[in-house]
């Protein structure tokens, strides 16, 4: 009897062990094209988080890890994105999505794969207006806010540095588009003078057109809505070659050490603007990241708002009790937002464990989150200029 109990007792245990499986989480960056540069440290940053969830011991019991799966948004090729997407839901079998990370191919993504399969699915980077009235049922997050929001706060700091008649760029997709109308209307408001409004494409070989049409607008500086490692960074280069311009203005998508080691010390002076504010959630989650040897210590413009979003799905799948896709979707909001304990970056575990004993959190973790009923947040924005060979905050809005 003695010897069919312990049989029954080790064979239980392997039952138990059997019955823990990996939980995936797709992480759909691009990690190729133009914001290349950008997007290793915030697939770390995701990563970051998932290591400090595993570590812990204390998802679903201490029965389940997470396991992440990259695969390659590209950020402009919505085919391309929608391909990886079917890949991570069909194939992987993916609990959730952090990503998609530019805005056309996200809504690609929204549209064709996640909403239709009921995949919860959170971006740190999509900042399009357009993705506020998506048809998402409920399944599309952002930990980023929306640039109906970045065009007002650059307008205002345009204005306040005394700029009075610019020439906007902006890449010719969603995000750029976006954030030109909307900056273009907060400025003129605000007395500014836009004097021409232009796309470009990204991936040509040659600014000149482009530039040139800019420069015989009148404008004295140039703002550029575009991409750090493609046709941003390319009008930029071509506006330094040929004296158009010698000052610019940016927003998210430009914010990277990339452009300036490229272009050199004549962006001195420039500036813009990007996601992110202070508070000791973001500063625990730069000493993670620069132990963890994360590039920049995490300072990219996405780089917190990445690890929230693991951060957040983790929360909710220990909320939920469950990898259940759809039982992860409604606990996503409830996990973020009061009532409950306030827990900041670095502090998954203790997260983790109220959620086991059955308490309340209120995730806000390095950004600050804060959901509306939209499941977007309202955000602060970090005003950078470029000194000594780097992008500097000067302040938070």
């Amino acid at each position: 009897m003695k010897k069919f109990l312990i049989a029954s007792t080790v064979l239980a245990g392997m039952s138990t062990a059997a019955m823990a499986e990996d939980i995936k989480i797709g992480i759909l960056f691009g990690f190729t094209g133009p914001i290349e540069t950008l997007t290793p440290p915030m697939a770390a940053s995701v990563e970051l988080a998932i290591k400090e969830v595993n570590d812990s011991g204390l998802l679903l019991d201490g029965q389940s890890k997470l396991v992440p799966l990259r695969a390659d948004s590209t950020c402009i090729d919505s085919a391309a994105a929608t391909a990886a997407a079917e890949r991570l839901v069909t194939s992987e079998n993916v609990a959730a999505i952090v990503g998609a990370d530019c805005s056309g191919v996200t809504v690609a993504v929204v549209n064709g794969v996640s909403t239709p399969n009921g995949v919860p699915t959170i971006s740190p980077s999509a900042t399009s207006p357009a993705l506020s009235s998506v048809e998402d049922r409920g399944y599309f997050f952002r930990t980023v806010p929306s640039d109906a929001r970045q065009g007002e706060v650059l307008a205002e700091v345009v204005k306040e540095r005394g700029l009075s008649n610019v020439a906007i760029t902006y890449t010719n997709n969603d995000y750029g588009k976006g954030l030109a109308d909307s900056f273009s209307g907060a400025f003129t408001a605000l007395g500014g003078t836009v004097a021409i409004t232009a796309a470009h494409e990204d991936g040509k070989a040659d600014y000149s057109a482009e530039v040139g049409a800019l420069s015989a607008s009148g404008a004295e500086d140039l703002v550029v809505f575009g991409y750090v490692d493609q046709g941003g960074r390319g009008i930029v280069q071509t506006s330094l070659d040929t004296g158009a311009f010698s000052r610019f203005v940016f927003a998210d998508g430009m914010i990277g050490q990339s452009l300036i080691d490229s272009v050199g010390e004549a962006l001195e002076g420039s500036f813009g603007t990007a996601p992110g504010g202070e508070g000791e959630g973001l500063d625990k989650f730069h000493a993670m990241a620069t132990e963890a040897g994360i590039q920049g210590g995490g300072t990219g413009p996405f780089d917190a708002n990445s690890y929230d979003a693991a951060a957040l799905i983790a929360l909710a799948i220990q909320a939920a009790g469950s990898a259940d896709r759809a039982a992860i979707q409604s606990k996503i909001l409830e996990v973020a937002n009061e009532p409950g304990e306030v827990i900041l970056a670095g502090e998954l575990a203790k997260g983790l464990q109220i959620l086991k004993d059955g308490g309340q959190i209120n995730y806000q973790g390095a950004s600050g989150v804060e959901f509306n009923d939209a499941g977007e947040v309202f955000g602060q924005y970090r005003e950078l200029e470029v000194k000594d060979g780097s992008f500097q905050t000067i302040a938070i809005r």
